[in-house]
């Protein structure tokens, strides 16, 4: 199960009080805790600083390396801006994110090409976003194709379902379980990912909502997620889930963090 550390995220109102400031030791030790929590990438976004993203996400990138060479999620909807940080970037990254809309595709397919990147591809159109099953699973077809055919091999791709808030659309989990299902049954070798915690916004009780819905999720297909992986509770249900549906060889995956005192 691919991890991606969702901490460094302006939108995080301490990230962007850190990021102002020039606080490079608060974002290092974000990035050193969610690679002791063994996130397989660590998701950078500079986003909330509209008309100065580059130049923050620039930073952003030289302070978390200087800590880590793990590998970065790059983190914006601005194909100028990935591109203007990925010559930066020591380790082949992921870009998040692409999506149908032509500016994106054309501008981020090339990057990922070029870098030989990971690519998160979202189903959402110019006009439209994806919220039942059945729009998702044919954005998803559209976005296998044109990234395909650019030159980027299957597997490299992790497509992006979209999951909104239960508390604005009641629907919305259900359509993202049955997606990820028929998506991963009709494109084998394709990956999915999710923003996980959208689920929860709005509700009480938020971690509980995250944990039910990602063994909903892990049971579907699934196979990544952006989330906190410092959150053991989060963490344990993912190793307890994915050994369940038979994908950790001798229970190891679950027994070595349960040891090291990282599951709750």
């Amino acid at each position: 199960m691919l991890i991606i550390g969702e901490r460094i995220n302006s939108s995080r109102k301490a990230i962007a009080e850190a990021i102002s400031s020039r606080n490079a030791g608060f974002i290092q030790k974000e990035a050193k805790a969610q690679v002791e929590a063994e996130a397989s990438y660590l998701d950078v976004n500079a986003g909330s600083f509209v008309g100065e993203e580059a130049k923050h996400l620039k930073w952003l990138i030289e302070v978390v390396q200087e800590v880590t060479d793990h590998p970065l999620c790059i983190d914006s909807p601005d194909p100028e801006v990935i591109k203007s940080v990925l010559p930066m970037v020591k380790t082949a990254p992921m870009i998040n994110s692409v999506t149908l809309e032509p500016r994106r595709l054309e501008g981020i397919l090339p990057l990922v090409v070029k870098y030989r990147s990971k690519v998160i591809a979202l189903c959402q159109a110019e006009d439209s976003m994806a919220e039942t099953t059945e729009d998702k699973v044919e954005m998803a077809g559209r976005l296998v194709e044109k990234v395909t055919a650019s030159g980027v091999p299957l597997d490299d791709l992790y497509i992006d379902p979209l999951v909104y808030p239960l508390a604005t659309n009641t629907e919305s989990a259900l359509a993202t379980l049955n997606a990820i299902e028929q998506i991963m049954k009709q494109f084998p070798s394709v990956h999915t990912t999710c923003g996980l915690t959208n689920i929860s916004y709005g509700l009480p009780n938020r971690r509980l909502v995250n944990r039910t819905f990602l063994v909903a999720a892990v049971v579907r297909g699934l196979d990544s997620a952006i989330f906190d992986p410092t959150d053991k509770e989060l963490y344990g249900v993912l190793k307890a889930a994915v050994m369940v549906m038979g994908k950790d060889e001798f229970c190891m995956e679950y027994i070595r963090p349960f040891r090291e005192g990282r599951l709750e």
